[in-house]
């Protein structure tokens, strides 16, 4: 055998050795079991998207799952190992929610618009189901199987013939026991008799039952208000599928879908809800700045919102800093108590300081207004020029200790020879703090007054705890005080009418103001490391 075989078959045989090892140690065991759980909920997870038809989500998964597969189980790929589980959150965590939010704000998701049209015309074919005229009251019999509650119907007395079905299931022949007018008995469920119906926690389940009599959603649905007897209900609407429009049986109107805004629509504008989720394009991005009722506020809230992380970005810093240069003095006696002290705030939670502020600021009851102020009654928290001082305020009380220890920190860590070199040259107290230490503080400060500052941009708590936005504009749910990401919130969870795709839009846009001072933060920190 030549040489060069010899080596091969050599490494081959390590390799295989290798192998043998690897599997015979009780690491590979751990590996494995990991490894088959992750693998069955990744399957899990596939099949649930292949239930629910999100395509998307399943192709995601799949590929997810094969490429941990192949890392955890490949040799050649040791430094993916620890790279991998923090990929995979991130791509979870912020990339995929950083997509669906960009995805939901070019749509009109909201309420009213929160499903597809299938799900739409059920919705209101079943909302405005009634009995329908002349229908008899037939026998019936309330029903459990393992799928939950359903009912059983006799239809056609005559014969007797026994038809099943629950709320996803349309009615279908069974054999089952009907006798002197009562079914008593119905093959693979359960028949529930009255004294189980009469149950209080049974009640409004048993009222809720709706059985569709077939597929087609005009052909009704069967109910029941006793459990013992069933009547057909029918939609004031019906719906022709071919011509994608709902006609009001009673006036003759007719509705057309409008697929532009996800409604069903009259000749006159008037729409069905609900609606369905249509894609609207640049719609909810044009209205921040076009729509009338909502344009002036965005604006205001968006020129706030720089206002607010600005101005407390920089009060907390310069209060931080003066603080730090005057307890980082050495001659300075028990300055270690003091140092203590000062973070006291820090160590309370924040958004219990927040509503503890907010009662000493109450105009007629608040501590400052009756102890300190002799009990005048100053709006703090309901005058909208007021509230935003005291916005500032209260946020400086909170923010002020972390830019103390922050810049005491930094101040600590300066080289005493700087220092002594600006005293040498006659350089002033003041001049050495503005043109050498302050400086020099910057350099490791600014990435985290950046970060301050996109914290502060999104300072939703001390928002909604202390003023909760307010005070409103007139008509409004947005208020004088509402920072983007409170004005959010409103959109989106509070409104009357929440509107996902609008709220998701400002959010996009929130992420791409913090983005860009972010770039500009961090250009100016690269700057100062060359001073």
């Amino acid at each position: 055998m030549s040489e060069p075989a010899k080596a091969a078959e050599k490494k081959k045989e390590a390799r295989t050795a290798s192998h043998a090892s690897e599997v015979t140690r009780p690491g590979f065991f751990v590996k494995l079991v990991l490894m088959m759980l992750i693998d069955a909920l990744g399957l899990y997870g596939m099949f649930t998207a292949y239930l629910v038809k999100s395509w998307a989500v399943l192709a995601v998964l799949a590929v997810l799952l094969l490429a941990v597969n192949w890392v955890y189980f490949s040799k050649r790929t040791i430094p993916a190992k620890y790279l991998v589980p923090g990929m995979v959150f991130l791509l979870i965590y912020q990339v995929f929610v950083m997509g669906y939010t960009g995805y939901v704000s070019f749509t009109n998701y909201g309420q009213g618009h929160n499903s597809s049209k299938e799900d739409a015309v059920a919705s209101i074919l079943q909302a405005s189901e009634q009995r329908a005229e002349g229908a008899p009251s037939l026998p019936a019999a309330v029903v459990e199987d393992s799928s939950g509650l359903g009912l059983a119907v006799v239809d056609d007395t005559t014969t007797g013939a026994i038809r099943v079905g629950d709320s996803k299931t349309p009615l279908h022949e069974v054999s089952g026991t009907y006798a002197a007018g009562m079914i008593s008995a119905v093959d693979g469920y359960k028949v529930l008799t009255l004294a189980d119906i009469l149950k209080p926690e049974m009640q409004k389940k048993v009222s809720a039952i709706r059985v569709p009599v077939s597929d087609n959603a005009n052909d009704g649905s069967y109910r029941s208000d006793d459990g013992s007897t069933a009547y057909l209900a029918k939609s004031r609407y019906s719906y022709d599928k071919a011509a994608d429009t709902l006609t009001d049986t009673t006036t003759g109107v007719v509705y057309t879908a409008n697929n532009k805004i996800g409604a069903f629509v009259d000749a006159d504008g008037n729409q069905i809800d609900p609606g369905w989720r249509v894609f609207v394009g640049f719609d909810n991005y044009m209205n921040m700045f076009a729509r009338g009722d909502l344009a002036g506020p965005f604006l205001k809230a968006l020129l706030w919102s720089f206002v607010f992380a600005a101005v407390s970005v920089l009060s907390t810093f310069a209060l931080g800093l003066i603080l730090g240069l005057v307890f980082a003095d050495k001659r300075i006696k028990g300055r270690k108590i003091y140092q203590s002290l000062m973070i006291l705030p820090y160590a309370f939670p924040a958004f219990l300081a927040t509503l503890v502020w907010k009662g000493m600021l109450n105009t007629d009851f608040g501590l400052i207004n009756q102890v300190f102020l002799r009990g005048v009654h100053i709006p703090w928290l309901t005058d909208g020029l007021l509230a935003k001082f005291s916005i500032l305020g209260v946020n400086l009380w909170l923010g002020f200790p972390y830019m103390f220890l922050v810049c005491l920190g930094a101040l600590q860590s300066l080289p005493g020879d700087v220092e002594e070199a600006a005293k040498i040259d006659g350089a002033s107290g003041l001049r050495t703090v503005w043109s050498i230490k302050l400086p020099l503080v910057l350099q490791s400060t600014v990435p985290l007054l950046i970060a301050s500052f996109a914290f502060n941009f999104n300072n939703f708590s001390l928002i909604y705890m202390l003023t909760g936005g307010g005070p409103n504009y007139p008509g409004l749910d947005v208020g004088q005080t509402d920072i983007l990401i409170s004005m959010v919130y409103k959109i989106a969870i509070e409104s009357g009418s929440p509107n996902y795709g609008l709220a998701s839009a400002m959010s996009i846009v929130i992420f791409i103001v913090v983005g860009v001072i972010a770039w500009l933060g961090f250009r100016q920190t690269k700057t100062l490391e060359e001073l």
